[in-house]
């Protein structure tokens, strides 16, 4: 069946993608005000995008006919933290979820602590198995108050209980017990239901074996 993506109502078309782009990695976003409030939200419009220099992208839709506080406190300081999302903390960051006026503190809301960051203003979410403080490369306004905004990775916050080697990187993903976004208004997956493949060389494919 056809869906015209062009002549559908946008809450439609959010149906559609929502449903089928999944799972979506979840983006824990804390920032800070010009004025320094913290602000803390889930967005699975989220992905890493390069290593070098290493980029996430966050797609941010608004609130209603206004700017969500998070894409207003980036787009105003160009810094930001994005925490990962565990299933211990799933429960919390449904709270963040919550459309409170921009002088709430989600954090508070939810029960949570905050720890500083190195290198940018807003804090980090204490307890998140890793966490990523940020600036902004560039951002681009793709619709009206919906933006994406790149992110350049300064520093990133991985629990020691994950660190399987530290001096070659080696991080035990499985262990983070990782959720992922699915369709609906409700439904998440966990990332521990996993299957192989073993990626194919050109060499093996055409039978030369690399010779």
């Amino acid at each position: 069946m056809l869906f015209d993506l062009e002549t559908l109502p946008a809450q439609e078309r959010y149906k559609i993608m929502t449903a089928t782009i999944v799972p979506r990695p979840i983006a824990w976003i804390t920032t800070k005000s010009r004025d320094g409030l913290v602000n803390a939200a889930p967005f699975s419009f989220f992905n890493m995008m390069g290593n070098d220099p290493p980029t996430i992208a966050i797609g941010i839709m608004p609130n209603g006919r206004v700017l969500k506080d998070t894409a207003t406190n980036i787009l105003e300081t160009g810094e930001f933290v994005v925490n990962l999302v565990s299933e211990a903390q799933a429960p919390a960051m449904n709270v963040t979820c919550i459309d409170a006026p921009p002088e709430i503190d989600e954090l508070a809301l939810a029960g949570l602590d905050s720890t500083e960051s190195d290198l940018v203003s807003p804090p980090r979410i204490a307890g998140a198995g890793v966490a990523f403080e940020c600036t902004t490369l560039s951002s681009l306004v793709t619709g009206p108050l919906q933006t994406i905004v790149i992110g350049r990775v300064l520093r990133a916050h991985i629990d020691d209980r994950f660190v399987l080697d530290r001096e070659r990187c080696h991080i035990d993903t499985e262990a983070l017990g990782l959720v992922a976004r699915m369709h609906g208004r409700s439904a998440y997956a966990r990332t521990t239901d996993l299957f192989h493949l073993n990626r194919p060389s050109w060499a093996h494919w055409n039978g030369t074996g690399g010779r």
